[in-house]
């Protein structure tokens, strides 16, 4: 079942020969098709305005009152591409094997190419938009170091990478929404996939304001909704940001990949309180001008001026002396966390390590770190009352990104024929840990350059019959969302669905997040199928289904998060190795280290949806590595 049509050849001239082999739809019949996007972030709204350019009629969709509030545009660091700016022994076969290496090699090599290829011309289009990137006094774009890597390659505007990139890919949308190519659904949740003749036709939403039912119809559907991180309730994600629309797909045949495998960003603000909502994210490019310690005395609640510089434990720079401080995330992640449980940790809590700029301002002055970083410096100080610049940063690990996704082939469509997924929302190319500034080239690399070549291979030799959403597939899918709307109104209970979606966070974080094991995750599986039973006879709607009503929308989020949650602590446990963010306490080295099973998950898993009261199946794509030979991976 699990086909992923990577071409022979080369891995250098695989895409290339893809592109020439793929069939290709006329630019005059173009417009005879019609596309749906669900969500408007890097990937959604770039696939938007490049396929409406291309001529193609596109249906878009977000959650938001405007595609600008898409969550990506939260990014902070910066994007990489292979370029060689700086001269420093980059290429496009280092960038592929410095991420292969940091998925732990759990990623298609094929996948992993065509990304570190395709970042060359992301960059070219970007900056032809008007994306504003840094620039050296010459005029050259600037570069910076992230972590996992030895070279300079990541391209950045400030701390607001994100920002202008999507400003870049919104303007593109709007004009051809102005053309009349591209048809804006602002207010609008996916609930439901709906199939024709086995084939992706169409979607039903519901309009947020009215609480109306909606149903479209297209020739083909494309998902870009980004990750499902805010499963654990406290995350870096934005709170409408929900893996609705890829579990509903899930429900309706999309083979779900690696649910399990989520990211732990190192560097974000330690959570203040019981009653906070979300966590904010410190841009991992700090860590090139930060340095990361801890005092060496436990339980030190000194002031850090008062500790002197013999006193400091530069953990991740001792511990890993090649790449010190920029180490990947999960490694940092790990370390952080191991730090403050052995009681070393800073701050009331005790959880949480100084990033300290002292030596930096020491050797280039304020203004330096201010013209790179300015605005997460300005954030830092509003959200914690303290200034970066006279004290350390206070960082600690938490919940940023899913790696783990719809399962696609090479041409980002999923078991379900005329489903793309793209971005974060498939199972990507990052393997079992994302390399930083990777997230945003591949939402762009995946709407810009291959959904279009993919799409138009798919258009021009499916036969797809003209349809209207009065067919019978699209009555009965939006007769089951009101009817299970309805049934989430009917219940009357005590909860809100915030208070549930609490206590499951908790226990994926304790059970399924930085440190997994048998024990933690049987525990869990029992946990949440308490919290299943408490969300369905005791869950709290104050409204009614045909109104705004924000309970309900969260509700329904709420909902598929507790059973996607079964599905990763299943994943989680089938999976008997560590690796990459995967962390199994029972399969570590003496050293604290990952121990890997390259003899017995050396792939994808992906599930397969068999019913509310049967187990998913489990089946697995085989991943050969030709190039990057699987070695323990080690940044000392």
């Amino acid at each position: 079942m699990l086909k992923n049509n990577i071409p022979n050849g080369n891995i250098e001239d695989k895409w290339k020969d893809h592109v020439f082999a793929s069939r290709l739809v006329n630019p005059a019949n173009r417009k005879k098709f019609s596309v749906i996007v669900v969500g408007s972030g890097l990937a959604g709204a770039s696939a938007a305005s490049s396929l409406a350019e291309a001529g193609y009629h596109v249906s878009l969709f977000c959650l938001q009152d405007s595609p600008r509030r898409a969550h990506s545009i939260a990014a902070q660091g910066g994007i990489n591409a292979a370029k060689n700016y700086k001269n420093d022994g980059d290429s496009i076969y280092r960038f592929f094997y410095d991420t292969v290496k940091g998925g732990d090699y759990r990623a298609r090599e094929a996948g992993v190419y065509r990304l570190a290829e395709l970042s060359l011309k992301v960059i070219d289009h970007c900056v032809g938009i008007g994306v504003p990137f840094a620039r050296e006094y010459g005029g050259y774009l600037d570069n910076r170091s992230f972590g996992g890597t030895q070279v300079e390659r990541t391209f950045y505007a400030k701390g607001q990478t994100g920002q202008q990139l999507l400003l870049g890919a919104y303007q593109s949308a709007m004009r051809q929404v102005s053309e009349k190519n591209i048809t804006m659904h602002t207010r609008k949740e996916m609930l439901d996939l709906v199939l024709v003749d086995g084939k992706a036709r169409g979607i039903i939403v519901r309009d947020l304001l009215t609480g109306e039912i909606e149903s479209h119809v297209a020739d083909a559907v494309i998902l870009a909704t980004g990750g499902y991180a805010n499963m654990f309730y406290l995350s870096t994600n934005a709170k409408p940001s929900n893996g609705t629309a890829i579990w509903r797909a899930y429900k309706k045949g999309a083979a779900f990949a690696n649910p399990c495998f989520t990211q732990i960003h190192p560097t974000c603000i330690p959570i203040s309180g019981e009653h906070q909502s979300k966590l904010t994210l410190m841009s991992e490019s700090l860590r090139n001008d930060g340095r990361i310690w801890v005092p060496k005395n436990l339980n030190d609640k000194r002031n850090p001026d008062d500790i002197l510089e013999n006193e400091r434990d530069y953990f991740l720079e001792r511990c890993y002396p090649s790449f010190g401080n920029l180490v990947p995330r999960d490694v940092a992640a790990r370390s952080i966390k191991r730090i403050c449980d052995d009681g070393f940790g800073v701050g009331a809590s005790g959880l949480a390590v100084y990033l300290d700029f002292k030596d930096k301002i020491q050797m280039n002055g304020k203004a330096n770190l201010e013209e790179k970083y300015g605005n997460l410096f300005q954030m830092y100080e509003k959200i914690v009352g303290d200034n970066p610049f006279s004290n350390p940063m206070k960082i600690y690990p938490a919940v940023h990104y899913t790696m783990g996704g719809l399962w696609v082939d090479y041409d980002l469509m999923s078991t379900v024929p005329g489903l793309f997924i793209l971005g974060e929302a498939n199972f990507s190319e990052h393997g079992a840990n994302r390399l930083g500034a990777n997230a945003l080239l591949q939402g762009l690399v995946d709407g810009y350059f291959i959904i279009p070549v993919t799409l138009g291979n798919y258009l021009a030799q499916t036969n797809l019959k003209p349809i209207k959403n009065n067919l019978a597939e699209f009555q009965e899918a939006q007769n089951n969302v009101k009817i299970n709307t309805e049934k989430l109104i009917k219940i009357k209970g005590t909860k809100l669905a915030d208070e549930i979606h609490e206590k499951l966070g908790k226990i994926m974080w304790n059970s399924c997040a930085m440190a997994r094991s048998e024990e933690k995750l049987e525990h869990a599986l029992v946990e949440i199928k308490k919290i299943k039973d408490e969300f369905w006879n005791d869950l709290k709607l104050p409204q009614s289904t045909n109104t705004m009503n924000q309970e309900l929308e969260k509700a329904a989020r709420v909902g598929d998060y507790i059973e996607l949650a079964e599905l990763m602590c299943l994943d989680a446990l089938a999976r008997k190795e560590s690796c990459g963010s995967h962390f199994r306490e029972e399969y570590q080295k003496e050293n604290g280290e990952p121990k890997r099973n390259d003899k017995d998950f050396a792939h994808i898993a992906a599930w397969i949806y068999k019913g509310i009261a049967d187990q998913p199946e489990r089946l697995i794509e085989e991943l050969s590595f030709e190039h990057c030979k699987p070695s323990q991976r080690d940044y000392r």
